[in-house]
């Protein structure tokens, strides 16, 4: 058995609460108690400081009448861990049941995991938090943990139907049936929408929606039907009878499809499913000081849990428009996820304790327009009164933090740069840090961004204990954020950049190591390709990082070739998702490594979701391994389709803000971050470009371009050292009439067009035609009048004039 720097879970049993190991597994009691006293304890002290980590760590949160503390105690249910006499005599009992070295894999887990007792509406929430509980005991938050590669049961890939591209025969069969009975909650247009849409008028959405809960091998199986059958779930007469109704349905409609079947002449691998394979998720994560934990791993229902142990749970639930995401997460459209404000106020007691904090998400914005900023996790009370806030503007991270240095609302707040883009509608790791030294800090995928905070640390007495704690949205439920959530962690001390990196290596969601067997192709015994693989969304598989392994002692492995490897699903190779087809390789004796093996490739790459993660049956082929080859024949490129006439497309684009800002910055020599040019722009970037495409440029865009230009010159203009090094041969202490002669005009246009313009660029105006325009400029604004006084602040308002008439042209704006 081969040991990695991960984590493996395993499932052991231990004896049910009123007899032995064969005695029925008692549900949770539903619904709980909703209060549960604190156990007052009056017995012997623990003898060691181990007892005493125990109690702390275990006992004061399991011997509670909801949990534990009604069964396991003194003279009732063996083992009493939960006894309220003696906490020694509880150690003493417990210590059989916990693995230190793997909390997970501890007989007290497994036992919840088989449905014993869970307090809580989702057995794996229990687990979670029990294995935290277990693990702050034993002291292993800090170390990476172990992980053994188990070797799945060695199975060929079988004939596998699959299911077919349209809906039409769907339509025929199952569909009737879910629209007809189910139509009043799996629809995106039901009054109280809950997803999967299986039921949905629009066939092809409710195809999709039920690919994943039907079983076209086993049609008894499929999820459609054991919701009926099993759990009596929206049954619309007899269950067993509408169950029958729709597994003969499912059947007709698997019926209409034919088996795929493997070719026999490729070279392949065992075959296994994703739940076959090594659970490698969570090992190694810093979480000494984390104080609130969600992981979304239920995928059903309106409450995702919070696992990280510290009481009270802060349970958050889920409203508006969201879908649980395939492989742990939530994806928000219009909708948030809020906890009460009385567990809230944990983040208050606990964040406020220690003066620092951090907030630790992973993120994927579904786009780089969303602006307010949008909330992606926020402790507030409405739309201007927070405690902290993690948002998003454009392509900016934001951090707001109420100390006794910003107001109310946390401003003013700390954005990543403009320039830099930080932010990316794809998955990030993303860390906002705050402490007295430094101040607020923001890290993105365990990469410190540079941009340092322009407030000083303060302290966070003025925080508001009456806060609610929000993922993707305000308290108040007027500023949404639209992505999705697979992971958010607050810890009540700052994470180091180490700590951070640490955190953002180990990744997120429910990740699995797959054992794909070919010794009886390399003679070499125990011998495996293993893939990390995820579920990476609804739709698709990320399999990441191959490498060879013999689970063996003693091996030769050396001189095996690996060529041309392909991932294949469902009893053929997948269509797309083939970055490994051009690997050629050797497995080389010197280089393999006992107990670790030897890395095939560091590339990954998505493979999509058919049947569902349950379903999908995996396997490998080569085109060359070991001695054997398969000569592969490439296929007939397909005719190409016949060229069509787009419509005209623009030559030339736009600046975006960012863009337009830099520029501005650059050929003005003020500063982006002056304090006057910086408020203007945050008051306009919203109106300003925020695409390169011309055809998208609107009036309103040219409107915050002039204005923003017109701040800028009247910056440089009014800087004396700025305007000396720009203008030096123009007066600016002389009236209109005699600063503007020919000389004059001169000294003022030139520095403007050499700087803005450029020389001998075809592309640009000519220097002959914009001087013109500035002359007549200059002309209509040195009449003097009776409410122009003709004085030197009328040449310094002429200057800026004609400053901002260039840098607000196209000359600046398009590129």
């Amino acid at each position: 058995m081969q040991k990695f720097l991960l984590t493996s879970f395993s499932v052991v049993l231990l004896s049910a609460c009123g007899g032995g190991s064969d005695t029925v597994v008692e549900q949770t009691p539903l619904p709980p108690p909703l209060e549960q006293p604190v156990i007052n304890y009056n017995g012997p002290a623990p003898a060691t400081a181990d007892v005493q980590n125990f109690k702390l760590s275990v006992w004061d949160n399991l011997a509670t009448a909801d949990r534990c503390g009604a069964c396991h105690v003194q003279g009732q249910q063996s083992p009493a861990f939960a006894r309220n006499d003696d906490i020694n005599l509880a150690y003493a009992d417990i210590n059989p049941y916990i693995d230190f070295s793997q909390p997970s894999d501890s007989e007290l887990i497994s036992k919840v995991a088989g449905g014993h007792n869970c307090w809580l509406s989702s057995t794996s929430a229990c687990t979670d938090i029990m294995t935290t509980w277990i693990g702050n005991w034993a002291n292993q938050e800090q170390e990476a943990t172990t992980i053994q590669l188990q070797a799945p049961a060695l199975r060929e890939p079988g004939a596998n139907k699959n299911f077919p591209a349209d809906a039409t025969e769907f339509a025929n069969t199952v569909h009737p049936i879910v629209n007809q009975y189910c139509a009043d909650c799996h629809t995106s247009s039901a009054a109280i929408p809950i997803a999967p849409y299986f039921a949905s008028d629009d066939v092809d959405e409710a195809y999709q929606a039920s690919k994943g809960r039907i079983n076209l091998d086993t049609p008894s199986d499929s999820r459609l039907v054991a919701r009926i059958r099993d759990e009596f779930h929206n049954c619309w007469s007899d269950c067993q009878a509408d169950a029958l109704q729709l597994t003969n349905a499912i059947q007709a409609f698997s019926d209409t499809i034919e088996a795929t079947q493997l070719d026999g002449d490729l070279i392949n691998s065992a075959a296994t499913t994703l739940f076959e394979g090594t659970l490698a998720s969570g090992g190694g994560r810093f979480e000494t000081n984390l104080i609130g934990k969600w992981e979304f791993k239920t995928g059903f229902g309106n409450i995702a849990f919070d696992t990280s142990g510290i009481e009270p749970a802060l349970d958050l639930t889920l409203s508006g428009q969201f879908d649980w995401v395939g492989g742990w997460g939530v994806q928000l459209r219009n909708g948030k996820a809020q906890g009460s404000t009385s567990a809230s106020r944990k983040m208050h007691d606990l964040i406020t304790a220690t003066g620092e904090f951090s907030i630790e998400a992973w993120v994927a914005p579904a786009n780089v327009t969303q602006e307010g900023p949008a909330r992606i996790v926020s402790y507030s009370g409405g739309r201007d009164r927070r405690n902290f806030t993690l948002g998003q503007t454009l392509y900016n991270y934001d951090a707001l933090l109420r100390t006794n240095n910003t107001d109310g609302n946390g401003m003013p707040a700390l954005s990543t740069a403009d320039a830099d883009e930080d932010l990316q509608a794809a998955l990030q790791h993303v860390v906002f840090n705050y402490d007295a030294v430094n101040g607020r800090q923001i890290y993105v995928n365990g990469v410190f961004t540079d941009d340092f905070d322009d407030v000083a640390p303060g302290n966070l007495n003025e925080w508001d204990p009456s806060f609610a704690f929000v993922l993707g949205n305000e308290a108040s439920g007027d500023v949404p954020w639209a992505g999705t959530i697979r992971m958010v962690a607050v810890h009540n001390r700052i994470l180091s950049p180490e700590q951070i990196m640490q955190n953002f290596d180990v990744g997120v969601g429910q990740k699995f190591f797959l054992l794909f067997a070919i010794s009886d192709i390399i003679n070499v015994p125990e011998a495996y390709v293993v893939f990390e693989v995820s579920q990476f969304d609804s739709y698709s598989y990320l399999f990441s990082e191959p490498f060879f392994v013999s689970l063996a002692e003693g091996v030769n492995v050396d001189g095996i070739a690996i060529e041309g490897m392909r991932i294949g699903i469902n009893g053929r190779e997948a269509q797309g998702g083939q970055v490994f087809a051009p690997l050629v390789t050797e497995i080389v004796g010197a280089q393999y490594v006992p107990d670790l093996g030897q890395q095939l490739s560091s590339q990954g790459t998505i493979i999509g979701l058919e049947k569902g993660p349950e379903q999908d049956e995996f396997f490998l082929t080569f085109d060359r391994l070991g001695d054997e080859q398969y000569v592969r024949v490439p296929a007939e490129p397909p005719t190409p389709a016949a060229p069509i006439d787009l419509e005209p497309q623009p030559e030339i684009g736009i600046r975006n803000f960012a863009e337009i800002n830099a520029s501005m910055a650059a050929l003005t020599t003020v500063a982006a971050n002056q304090s006057g040019v910086k408020a203007t722009f945050d008051q306009l970037r919203q109106q300003l470009p925020s695409v390169t495409d011309m055809s998208s440029f609107l009036a309103s865009n040219q409107m915050a371009i002039t204005q923003l230009a017109i701040k800028y010159c009247d910056a440089l203009v009014e800087d004396n050292s700025l305007r000396s090094a720009y203008f030096p041969d123009f007066d600016f202490a002389l009236a209109p009439q005699s600063a503007f002669d020919s000389a004059g005009r001169n000294a003022l246009f030139s520095p403007l067009t050499t700087r803005m313009l450029g020389n001998n660029i075809g592309s640009q105006p000519s220097t002959t035609n914009v001087t013109t325009e500035l002359n007549n400029l200059v002309d209509r604004l040195t009449q003097c009048t009776q409410t122009n006084s003709c004085s030197a602040s009328t040449t310094r308002n002429v200057a800026k004039a004609s400053c901002a008439a260039v840098l607000g042209s196209a000359v600046v704006a398009i590129q």
